[in-house]
């Protein structure tokens, strides 16, 4: 996806990267925001004890963050957005598509045990509006992705732009793991 939004291929499209990623950002986090708001709903309507909930998540982080430490994949579906909109879709519709794809969290590949968790907080937030905030939060930090394509506007970019991606993807798994780890172990820690 970060491969096919940006200024150039926009451009060749005859749209605007801006109103593209626009309507990506907005489909990502209105997408997260409800389904955290559900979650949350849920969570209130079923009850889970308040004075545990920051242990249950931060404890659920710190095996999740170990879990993408060791490269051990997350479940869920093994597909990613239709590129085939793309060339058939406007930039706006196909935007905000793959943004709300992206910002449910599992209607796509799922590639940290991090998605789960947020599902977690939202549910253990045990308040549609804590879920809602929870995931408006989770689909604004997807909603990020495709501004690191930002400034590809010729062939050469593109090029760059994808060796260096392979190349940091590892790293940034492990980065992502590791971050999910401290922050559980920070929650477990405040909470106790």
């Amino acid at each position: 996806m970060l491969s096919s939004i940006h200024p150039l291929g926009e451009r060749a499209r005859g749209n605007r990267w801006t109103v593209t990623v626009s309507a990506f950002t907005i489909g990502s986090t209105a997408t997260a925001a409800l389904v955290g708001g559900m979650l949350g709903l849920l969570g209130s309507a079923l009850g889970p004890r308040e004075d545990l909930a920051l242990l249950v998540v931060g404890s659920l982080a710190v095996i999740a963050g170990g879990l993408d430490l060791l490269a051990i994949r997350a479940p869920g579906p093994s597909r990613q957005v239709n590129e085939r909109w793309i060339g058939s879709l406007r930039g706006t519709i196909y935007g905000f598509g793959f943004g709300a794809q992206l910002g449910a969290g599992i209607a796509t590949f799922v590639v940290t045990w991090g998605v789960w968790i947020v599902y977690a907080a939202e549910y253990l937030a045990a308040s549609p509006l804590g879920g809602a905030v929870i995931g408006g939060v989770f689909g604004l930090g997807r909603a990020v992705a495709p501004l690191a394509a930002g400034w590809i506007d010729r062939p050469s970019h593109l090029t760059r732009f994808s060796r260096v991606m392979a190349r940091l993807a590892r790293p940034a798994h492990v980065s992502a793991g590791a971050a999910t780890a401290l922050v559980g172990l920070l929650a477990v820690l405040s909470g106790l």
